[in-house]
């Protein structure tokens, strides 16, 4: 019989390409993934493995092996979350979310004290993680939960046997000092009210630089990027000790206090943002738990455009 841990551990090898890297996401040591994949190769009679320059690729016996894994942890799954559902009732245990850094910002860190109250035997476990490397983590089996967004529509695509559901729309605004010339004019703002201005915004590769980007896509004159800074705290911190301004998503906004203005876009850069779990973890009271404390919250979301 196929051991389990050998097979999680060719599923994470299969996709992320060496053993280093698959003993990382497990918690093992290379020499213990190796020692799996090779009682694995015993098992089965074959070779699933072959090395390739620096890393593997799978053998076309492996590649069966992975293609078949899903059904296999679904089914142990089902078994498990069923046990828990008649045993228990109630959310216990441990739930693995992987997030996003102004997900857990903004939706988990407000969620987890509410949850302590009404589930106490669940304990959530946060890792932040991009959204790719969240659905993996997931479909793996390493994660329960990802919150997972898009970039102006261009959702990753969900891995098959994920469910997701829509959690709320994250939008960009313009914020300010509130001494900024930028106060004074009505909104929503037009991008020919940001011509001329001084900007601090987050490095190349993040969404709010792409969103940035689009913001002046066209625009005939270069923006003034005075500051690349990841952290939205010290982009706050320079806005308000200086003439700069910065596209800052609400997720990722503490409340601004009386020395900064968020001012709202005409063309308002947004976000879907989702969560995504295993379809045969759909039964489990911990994962509804956290999406129903998420979709409460979310139902009230501040939707004013001024400031906080």
């Amino acid at each position: 019989m196929i051991d389990v841990g050998a097979l999680r551990a060719l599923r994470s090898v299969a996709a992320l390409g060496t053993l280093a890297r698959a003993a990382d996401e497990l918690g093992f040591t290379a020499s213990a993934v190796s020692q799996q994949i090779k009682r694995l190769e015993r098992e089965v009679g074959v070779p699933v493995l072959a090395p390739a320059g620096r890393g593997v690729v799978l053998t076309p016996a492996g590649k069966a092996i992975v293609d078949s894994a899903p059904e296999v942890f679904q089914a142990l799954e089902r078994c498990a979350e069923t046990a828990r559902a008649v045993s228990a009732g109630a959310p216990r245990g441990v739930l693995r979310v992987v997030a996003f850094s102004t997900a857990i910002r903004g939706l988990l860190a407000p969620t987890v004290p509410r949850l302590a109250t009404r589930c106490p035997d669940l304990r959530v476990h946060i890792t932040e993680q991009d959204p790719d490397q969240a659905l993996h983590s997931v479909g793996a089996g390493t994660a329960d939960l990802a919150l997972v967004h898009d970039a102006d529509g261009l959702r990753a695509p969900l891995p098959s046997g994920l469910a997701q559901r829509h959690l709320r729309t994250d939008v960009g605004d313009v914020v300010v000092n509130r001494a900024h010339p930028l106060v004074r004019l009505d909104p929503p703002l037009t991008r020919a009210d940001l011509t001329g201005l001084a900007w601090v915004t987050s490095p190349p590769g993040t969404v709010c630089h792409q969103w940035f980007r689009r913001l002046f896509a066209d625009a005939p004159e270069v923006p003034d990027v005075r500051h690349l800074v990841d952290d939205f705290a010290s982009q706050l911190s320079l806005i308000a000790s200086s003439d700069v301004v910065a596209l800052i998503p609400r997720l990722a906004r503490p409340p601004l206090g009386d020395r900064l203005v968020a001012r709202p876009l005409r063309r308002r850069p947004k976000r879907e943002i989702h969560a995504a779990w295993r379809r045969s973890a759909q039964a489990s009271p911990a994962i509804r738990a956290v999406l129903a404390e998420l979709g409460s919250a979310n139902s009230c979301e501040d939707t004013r455009d001024d400031q906080e």
